[in-house]
């Protein structure tokens, strides 16, 4: 190699060396692109927090207004009491919504433990077994889960009419808990998906000490799929309990009403001008039971998880 060569190449890595930052100022360089991103991050979403709480706290607040009529001048309240919540649970003027609160709430709760009981035995059945039309009915269940339900209300009133299942409030309960839970056993996509994830040899090494089916469902699949359980309770739960086109479908008359029906009734405009702030607090007690729900099964959810975690 020439003088002139090695000079040349002396020159470039000193030149190179020039331009490439050195350690410090390149770690330097990207703590500060990680603050901006993290700086960005927050912000954005302490902005999506508020745009997800101000409703919540409007409701909240409306539920306290002493101004019983809908929104007029001021956003937020601006005088407060409790008596909202004191006359919608006395108050039967113009309809019932302790009775109407209850009878949600056994409809729901039945409905809930039909579907989880349901999901988890088809779900079992059609991850375990094999049998002939196993695959049509899996793909029957899939397209007719494409449909929207309302296109079936009619069809369901009318069959209902039938059996007199509309004539009376005892009759109607029965006629939703029927309604909600007899289409939760097509739902079992979820639940087998979940429980294809448990391998087959546990079932084979169980059956070889004794077990029999109904032992590796209780014993084995069960204590595995708390998780999914979880799931599927909250999913039955919630669906009974926030639903207003089957309802309305069904309970005609204000006797037979839902909790949502109740809410519906509040917003008409023969009643808004009185029952829009019970209305707000009618939506506060709503929401008590779906908090308590999510609570306690958060907490069987989290036992479940640490429970597999060390197994």
């Amino acid at each position: 190699m020439t003088a002139r060569s090695s000079t040349v190449l002396r020159s470039g890595a000193t030149s190179t060396s020039a331009i490439r930052p050195s350690g410090p100022a390149r770690s330097a360089g990207m703590r500060r692109r990680q603050l901006v991103g993290d700086v960005v991050s927050h912000v954005f979403l302490g902005l999506m927090a508020v745009i997800w709480l101000v409703p919540i706290v409007w409701v909240l607040l409306e539920s306290f207004n002493k101004n019983t009529a809908p929104y007029t001048t001021t956003f937020f309240p601006t005088q407060y009491t409790f008596g909202n919540y004191v006359k919608l649970m006395t108050d039967r003027s113009v309809m019932n919504f302790p009775v109407m609160f209850g009878r949600t709430l056994v409809i729901a709760s039945a409905v809930c433990v039909i579907n989880l009981f349901f999901v988890l035995s088809v779900g079992f059945v059609m991850s375990r077994l094999r049998f002939r039309m196993r695959r049509a009915f899996m793909n029957t269940a899939l397209i007719l889960g494409m449909f929207p339900g309302i296109m079936a209300v009619l069809v369901i009133y009318f069959i209902l009419k039938a059996l007199g299942l509309t004539e009376s409030s005892t009759a109607t309960t029965v006629a939703l808990i029927i309604v909600y839970s007899a289409g939760s056993g097509a739902g079992f996509y979820v639940m087998k998906g979940f429980m294809d994830t448990i391998p087959i040899s546990m079932d084979e090494a169980a059956m070889l000490d004794g077990c029999t089916r109904w032992n590796v469902f209780g014993r084995i699949i069960l204590p595995i799929t708390k998780p999914m359980m979880v799931y599927q309770a909250i999913v039955g739960f919630l669906t009974p309990w926030l639903d207003f086109v089957m309802a309305r479908a069904i309970a005609r008359t204000q006797d037979k009403y839902t909790v949502s029906l109740g809410l519906w009734q509040m917003l008409q405009k023969e009643y808004i001008a009185q029952w829009f702030a019970r209305f707000a607090a009618g939506a506060v007690l709503v929401s008590i039971p779906i908090a308590v729900l999510f609570i306690v099964m958060q907490r069987f959810y989290q036992s479940s998880m640490t429970g597999s975690v060390k197994g």
